[in-house]
């Protein structure tokens, strides 16, 4: 469920506004609705969070950590150092690559000293340096002195000694500037640099040992922001009455758990602060907060890792994410040896924590939960590890459930209505089973929808969808599973099961037009329909479409169970040659680990859409929350 929530504003004397915020902070309670705030002391605290913050993502974390716990100061004060040396590192760094580029270049003319060539410059002896290809070179008319220093097959390299004006024209442009520092004390000096560079490195790992000495420091640095942000973001009033002094107060706007009202209202009366609680509007930017049983709190991860937070206004769907998201885990993974290994990756963090008397995280059970449910569709179809049923023990082949079972893979399903040779295959069973899903989700969100505006006609709306659903629900079945098996001239104990699909979509879809936007007025309701006439009339195609998207659950499904099969052909032909038996278990570890992966990324993005997307959208939801956080210690 969604907690209640009220909206509060909440008024104080301007000189008690820090104690009040701290009195506040120690109630933990209440989250207050400022963003923005100013001043020096804002803007230094920041500064020190950002220094240490890069200083963390710096310095890394080591299994060894100090037992030694730092100040505010100390914590700081370690945080300039690493900057410091950081930056001395980088400086060291872009130094030892400029002078190693110079070695690069002089390289060819051999050892150089540019003090010598001082010497003979002030005893009236002018050199220039200089490189230049071998065909100019040799081209150079004999009035230019040379001294050459070194030849390759396209370069070479000189020295001109007093050269005349001739000279200087013809070489201008390939004159090199003289080092200005000998070619040893470059090697020198850039050697002592990555010394320096290593003996950094090394300061640096042994400071890792402070990483939560930092990361606390860095917390309460962040209360102190937090703090100073609200102290200096609200809004003051200064009054004032003829013949008495001026009276400036603050006040802030905030939400508090409504079961939670009373606790704010006890210290309002003992601190003598002004406090109002209304109910919030949908124009308010009202916190969510979740409130669940343990089972199904155990979908968190999964949407805190999406970052998905339902609007206040908007449904809870906490429950049915989590019932549905493991339908759709299972029938994707697909095969029950897959799940087994899942939930033997689980058992062990569980089975630890609890020898060590410690909270199971939600996480592992989770992930246990999602192998199970892959256990349990293996087990339904007779899958395990991409092997043939026949390869399989005859109990574990009779687990399975015919009509779904890769066991009956060849036997064709005939209903009571159908044809002599028309019926449904192993796969159409298991793609209709996905389209029945699609049809209790999606109908799951309107009957929701009725509850909520059960005193609304626009609960008709919400009905005239789940009559589009059940409509559309066949003619999916005639059109993509089987048309000759659900043909739309259909007829059973003399109801025309086709007409009556197209009659329910049509009848649907005309409660939705009159009443999906009802507000107190029906005439109202139509007018806005047809303002977006082209988006209802796409609403129909989207029933279906919405319908058929469930079909990546087989489809999907489908491409792991043949993936698997390959990995498990190419190793068949080495089985029993023990010479190759590494090999053979190489390639079954990373052909089945591979596909693992990618069904992992398959329900990322198949399953989890599943429920945000199609799911939500007849949910009318926009996931448009934001979580709730209490401003405490």
């Amino acid at each position: 469920m969604i907690v209640p929530m009220k909206k509060i504003s909440l008024i104080t004397l301007g000189e008690q506004k820090e104690a009040a915020l701290q009195k506040l902070r120690a109630l933990g309670i209440v989250q207050i609705e400022i963003s923005e705030g100013g001043g020096e002391r804002l803007a230094h605290y920041k500064e020190q969070v950002l220094l240490l913050e890069r200083t963390l993502a710096l310095i890394g974390k080591s299994k060894k950590v100090t037992q030694e716990p730092l100040d505010t100061e100390a914590a700081i004060a370690l945080a300039s150092r690493v900057d410091a040396l950081v930056e001395e590192r980088s400086a060291a760094a872009a130094e030892r690559a400029e002078l190693i580029r110079e070695i690069e270049r002089l390289s060819a003319f051999g050892e150089m000293d540019p003090s010598t060539l001082a010497d003979l410059c002030e005893g009236g002896v002018a050199l220039a340096l200089y490189e230049m290809p071998k065909a100019e070179y040799e081209a150079l008319p004999d009035t230019v002195t040379t001294l050459r220093l070194y030849a390759s097959r396209s370069a070479v390299g000189f020295l001109t000694v007093n050269e005349d004006g001739t000279a200087s024209s013809l070489l201008s442009s390939y004159r090199i500037a003289l080092p200005r520092a000998s070619t040893a004390d470059m090697k020198a000096r850039a050697s002592a640099l990555a010394e320096r560079e290593t003996h950094i490195a090394q300061e640096l790992a042994s400071l890792t040992c402070y990483t939560d000495a930092l990361h606390a420091a860095a917390l309460a640095l962040g209360k102190d922001v937090e703090m100073e942000t609200y102290a200096t973001g609200m809004t003051s009033e200064r009054l004032s009455e003829e013949g008495a002094r001026s009276v400036t107060v603050a006040y802030f706007r905030g939400y508090v758990e409504s079961e939670n009202l009373p606790l704010l209202a006890e210290a309002a009366r003992e601190n003598a602060w002004g406090l109002i609680a209304e109910e919030p509007t949908e124009e308010d930017s009202v916190p969510t907060k979740l409130k669940n049983n343990k089972f199904v709190s155990l979908v968190y991860p999964i949407m805190d890792f999406l970052g998905t937070v339902p609007g206040y206004f908007e449904y809870d769907i906490s429950g049915w994410f989590l019932g549905f998201i493991l339908i759709f885990f299972g029938i994707i993974f697909g095969d029950g040896g897959y799940g087994l290994l899942i939930c033997a990756v689980a058992l062990f963090p569980i089975l630890r924590a609890l020898l060590q008397r410690k909270p199971v995280s939600p996480l592992f059970l989770l992930v246990g939960l999602f192998g199970l449910s892959t256990v349990l569709w293996g087990t339904l179809t007779c899958t395990w590890f991409g092997l043939s049923p026949d390869a399989l023990p005859a109990w574990l082949r009779s687990l399975s459930v015919p009509v779904i079972s890769n066991v009956y893979a060849d036997k064709l399903w005939v209903l009571p209505w159908c044809a002599a040779g028309v019926g449904l295959t192993t796969p159409q069973n298991v793609q209709i089973f996905c389209f029945t899903l699609a049809l209790v989700q999606l109908a799951v969100a309107h009957i929701k929808g009725m509850a909520r505006y059960r005193r609304s006609a626009k609960l008709l709306g919400h009905l005239g969808m789940i009559l589009q659903l059940l409509g559309m629900y066949y003619m999916v079945l005639s059109f993509v599973v089987n048309g000759e098996v659900f043909p739309m001239g259909l007829v059973l104990g003399g109801i025309p099961v086709g007409t009556g699909a197209i009659a329910l979509i049509g009848v649907g879809f005309v409660m939705s037009f009159v009443f999906s936007n009802y507000e107190g007025s029906i005439l109202g309701s139509i007018v806005e329909s047809v303002k977006n006439i082209v988006s209802v009339l796409l609403g129909v195609v989207n029933v279906f479409s919405d319908i058929v998207s469930y079909i990546r659950l087989w489809a999907v499904g489908l491409a792991g169970a043949a993936i698997s099969a390959t990995v498990n052909e190419l190793v068949s032909p080495f089985l029993g040659n023990l010479m190759l038996s590494v090999v053979v278990l190489v390639l079954l570890v990373f052909g089945h680990g591979l596909n693992m992966i990618l069904n992992i990324l398959s329900v990322i993005v198949h399953g989890i859409r599943l429920n945000t997307l199609e799911f939500s959208s007849h949910l009318d939801m926009s996931w448009s929350g934001h979580k709730f956080k209490p401003f405490e210690n």
